[in-house]
């Protein structure tokens, strides 16, 4: 009996991307439905636990000789808050997303987000340049879900840059597509890590929940999109943005 190798997967790239992002958004839908179950077994016992934290407080709070306890009801109601955050999160990426979308130039929103950046960018050091196409590409977007991805992006990419540094914003369209380019001279990302920062929960950063990037992604094949990224250790990191043209 001969032996086959297996046959390369000779479909075009796009459709790959397709397929990739159908079978991603349909595990999705299923982690959504969990989702709201644990939201609704979870919230009512932890707003439930906050509010006797907040009682317990208030009962010490003229009690002399227990500033020990006081400090450990801080600590209780902070751990209290970070699972609720942790929570809100999960609901955000697992949970279901239904775009309210609208025609609007890519560039309007990148100048907008740059510009409630600025001062963040500035106290880091980092200067944010942009170089926006002539053409202004048009897309369908839910504005709000589509500048919380680019903020996740934006907001990483200054943090990757402790010292300062630079941060590009490019956009142009080609094959139907409008393209962003987000590029920062930062600490870049090990060749270890590169394939998994799209995976939920995985994260380098003291404190984060590992949903930022994967978050991003998903709003951002929801619309249809793709997103990319390459990185070189101490040279910075580029992600690259599609989503579909108006008239694509």
């Amino acid at each position: 009996m001969t032996m086959t190798e297996p046959q390369e997967d000779k479909r075009p790239r796009r459709m790959r991307r397709e397929s990739e992002r159908i079978a991603r958004l349909n595990q999705l839908a299923d982690m959504g439905k969990l989702a709201a179950g644990l939201a609704h077994e979870l919230k009512n016992p932890l707003s439930t636990l906050k509010l006797n934290l907040q009682l317990l407080e208030e009962d010490l709070a003229d009690v002399p000789g227990v500033e020990r306890s006081k400090t450990r009801l801080t600590t209780l109601k902070k751990e209290a808050d970070r699972l609720r955050q942790t929570l809100d999160d999960f609901l955000r990426f697992a949970g279901r997303i239904e775009l309210r979308t609208e025609e609007v130039g890519v560039n309007a929103i990148v100048e907008e987000l740059v510009d409630f950046l600025h001062p963040q960018a500035q106290a880091h050091k980092v200067r944010i340049l942009t170089s926006l196409s002539a053409e202004g590409p048009r897309c369908r977007l839910d504005v709000n879900l589509f500048k919380q991805a680019l903020l996740n992006l934006l907001l990483n990419a200054i943090q990757a840059m402790p010292k300062g540094g630079e941060l590009l914003i490019r956009s142009l369209a080609s094959k139907g597509q409008a393209i962003l380019y987000i590029s920062d001279t930062g600490m870049g990302i090990p060749a270890e890590n590169l394939p998994r920062i799209f995976d939920a929960y995985f994260t380098t950063k003291k404190g984060g929940t590992g949903l930022g990037l994967p978050t991003t992604r998903r709003i951002i094949e929801e619309h249809g999109g793709h997103i990319a990224v390459t990185s070189e250790p101490g040279q910075g990191t580029n992600f690259r943005v599609e989503i579909p043209l108006v008239d694509g």
